[in-house]
Parts: structure tokens; C-alpha cells; sequence
């Protein structure tokens, strides 16, 4: 595996297997790599002869500095891991690297109509953040294929629509969310759990599938489902930040048309927020 810390030295590898005519999947974190991010790496091996994997902690998509610096950082053990799957490119750029202008004056990306709602409008300017971090390393990578986690739902809608407005080439392919044996999504974040809160944190995925049964009840009012839901768990500990039911096509509100909608959940155990996403298909009748 080659430890890739130059742009320069990034395209004279992607050049040389673009003029061989062979394929290149991308995998973007942010480092501190668990099982979830390596069955993506597994994904996208069988998608392609080569597989980029990026390790860079983007300041653009932080609201708050402290999360920003907080956010773990295991580069050698990650690095570790990824050569065990025998990944080609481990790509490790620098802030200055990817912003040689700095974050505020960098030319930024806005996908008009995702990165300002739900999440978004929680958190303002971190899906800006996002895609440009993306869009940037497409740039780099040229990828015919790149994997992303389905945990992080908004995210890769919005990166399925910034690839289809912006007309790239590029396949982007979403990976069913890890859980471990208890059903709880994988996540970085976990770490930070106390082991009592790790204890907790399946419950959320638990409210969440009662919700989902509650959605398809006849005449089921969302609204109140969601209300209910964050009751719950604000009852066993958690503190609820938001939990969105919308159309799983558009992220727009449940329609009469609506063929699919998914269930938004974020809740705070402690100073870490969760987040876990479910699909429902509704019944036509």
C-alpha cells in the first residue's frame, strides 16, 4: 500500500492507471477506522482493480472548533488496517493541502435544496463543507466508483445529487449501515461512549424500528409518532435533538405519493450525538 501525502504524486499514480485503461473506487473518511469503514473498502474491491482511500479530518464541514479538534485521530492504527486489506492508495493530505487558500476564502460547493434542511439546517454550512471536500477529491481521484456509507443518509443524498447536477462521471454507491451484534450503527463516535452508554445506545435503533412500525398503522399521524418516539427516549437517558420522518426520494415531506419514506434520528447521549437513519416502504393500498 502506498501512503500518499502529495497531490503531485496522487495524479502520477491515478495518470498511470487511467492510461492502462483500469478502474479506481474511492472511499472518503475521516479516519478512525472501524469494521463499518472496511466492509466499504471490501465494497469497493469488488467494484474495481484499484481502491483510494482518503484519511483527512475536514475543517470545512465542523460548525464548532472544539468538535473539530476533539475528533479522534488514529492515522497509524487506520493505516494499519487499510494495509491489511491491501487498499493501493491510503491518501493523507494535509489542511493546506486541501485549502492552500484557507477554509474561508476556498471556492465552495452548495447543492441547492439538500444542504440547508434537516441536518443541514441544524448544522449550517457543515453539508457545504461536505461537498466541496468531495468534489475536490473527485477532482484528485477521477474515480469511476466511490462508496459511501447509508448511515449518514442526507450526506449521500447530497452527494448523489451534487454528482448528477455537476454531471460526473463517477458511480456513487451507498453501503447498507454496519451494526454491531446489538444493533447499534457503527460510528467513530462511538468511542466516546462511557461503557454505560454503550450500554443505552442500542435503544436508539430499538425506537427506531417501533417508529417505523408505527408509520405504517393506517391513518398513522407522523407527527405524533416522532413526539412520541423522542419522549421515549428522552426518558431512557437520552436527550433527543431531532427525529425526521420524509420522503426517502426526495427528503421533502411525506406526500400522498410518497412510495418510500426513511426515519431521521439524532439524539445525544452525553456530549456525543448519534445518528441512525431506516427505510419504510409504504404500502400502496
Amino acid at each position: 500500500m502506498t501512503e500518499c501525502r502529495s497531490i503531485d504524486q496522487l495524479r502520477q499514480q491515478i495518470s498511470t492507471w487511467k492510461a492502462q485503461g483500469e478502474s479506481i473506487a474511492l472511499v472518503p473518511t475521516m479516519g478512525n477506522l472501524h469494521e463499518g469503514h472496511l466492509h466499504l473498502v471490501k465494497i469497493a474491491q469488488q467494484h474495481a482493480q484499484h481502491v483510494v482511500v482518503s484519511i483527512f479530518v475536514n475543517p470545512m464541514q465542523f460548525n464548532n472548533s472544539n468538535d473539530l479538534d476533539n475528533y479522534p485521530r488514529t492515522q497509524a492504527a487506520d493505516l494499519q488496517k487499510l494495509a491489511a486489506l491491501n487498499v493501493d492508495i491510503a491518501f493523507l493530505p494535509s489542511p493546506e493541502m486541501m485549502y492552500p487558500n484557507g477554509v474561508e476564502l476556498e471556492t465552495k460547493v452548495n447543492v441547492t435544496g439538500l444542504d440547508s434542511v434537516l441536518e443541514g439546517a441544524h448544522r449550517p454550512g457543515h453539508f457545504q463543507g461536505v461537498a466541496t471536500v468531495v468534489s475536490k477529491f473527485f477532482n484528485l481521484v477521477q474515480p469511476d466508483f466511490a462508496i459511501f456509507g447509508e448511515k449518514d443518509y442526507q450526506q449521500l443524498a447530497l452527494i448523489r445529487k451534487m454528482a448528477s447536477d455537476l454531471m460526473l462521471a463517477t458511480e456513487i454507491i451507498g453501503v447498507e449501515t454496519q451494526r454491531d451484534k446489538e444493533g447499534l450503527a457503527l460510528s467513530s463516535r462511538n468511542t466516546r461512549l462511557s461503557p454505560e452508554q454503550l450500554e443505552l445506545a442500542p435503544n436508539l435503533a430499538k425506537v427506531m424500528a417501533n417508529v417505523a412500525q408505527n408509520c405504517l398503522k393506517p391513518n398513522a399521524n407522523l407527527s405524533d409518532i416522532s413526539q412520541q418516539a423522542a419522549s421515549t427516549l428522552n426518558a431512557q437517558g437520552f436527550e433527543t435533538d431531532a427525529i425526521d420522518i420524509v420522503d426517502a426520494d426526495t427528503l421533502a415531506p411525506v406526500s400522498p405519493t410518497t412510495a418510500r419514506i426513511v426515519i431521521l434520528m439524532a439524539a445525544f447521549l452525553g456530549e456525543v450525538r448519534l445518528i441512525d437513519n431506516l427505510c419504510v416502504h409504504l404500502d400502496p393500498q
